[in-house]
């Protein structure tokens, strides 16, 4: 699952960096634990002084919105004082959730989605979600 993770976050960063060609560009690989839903870092290569850098976090998929709240402290813990996350996909939990746990932050947090699906189901996945978003870009299945 990490790899696909991997996967449909590179075709997200290849599209922003035609947008922004000029962005550096970091990485920060969180992953979310299917049992608790709870998020870990297994990898970064960011920058220690984010101080006063204009931060995008590209994401899938905001579905519990664990992964998401834990990447932006994360982003804020080294200095960053301004952050957008971009998801292909979100539910309303994902987002309530978002919000509670930066309720009180000092920086402007910005989520641009380009669907709110229905609600999240009994496993934390959204419904009706994309299935496999991986499976899908590489035409695996239709």
């Amino acid at each position: 699952l990490r790899k696909r993770a991997q996967e449909n976050t590179q075709h997200m960063l290849e599209g922003m960096m035609r947008l922004m060609p000029t962005a550096e560009v970091g990485f920060l690989g969180m992953v979310r634990n299917e049992e608790t839903l709870e998020a870990s870092t297994y990898a970064e290569r960011l920058p220690a002084d984010l101080s006063g850098r204009q931060c995008y976090v590209l994401d899938p998929m905001l579905a519990t919105g664990g992964t998401l709240a834990a990447a932006v402290k994360f982003l804020t813990d080294r200095g960053a004082n301004d952050i957008t996350a971009i998801c292909l996909l979100a539910a309303p939990e994902g987002c309530a959730r978002l919000e509670q746990e930066l309720d009180g932050l000092d920086v402007p947090v910005t989520v641009v989605t380009a669907a709110m699906d229905e609600r999240l189901n009994e496993k934390g996945y959204i419904v009706p979600g994309l299935g496999d978003a991986g499976d899908r870009l590489y035409g695996v299945v239709g």
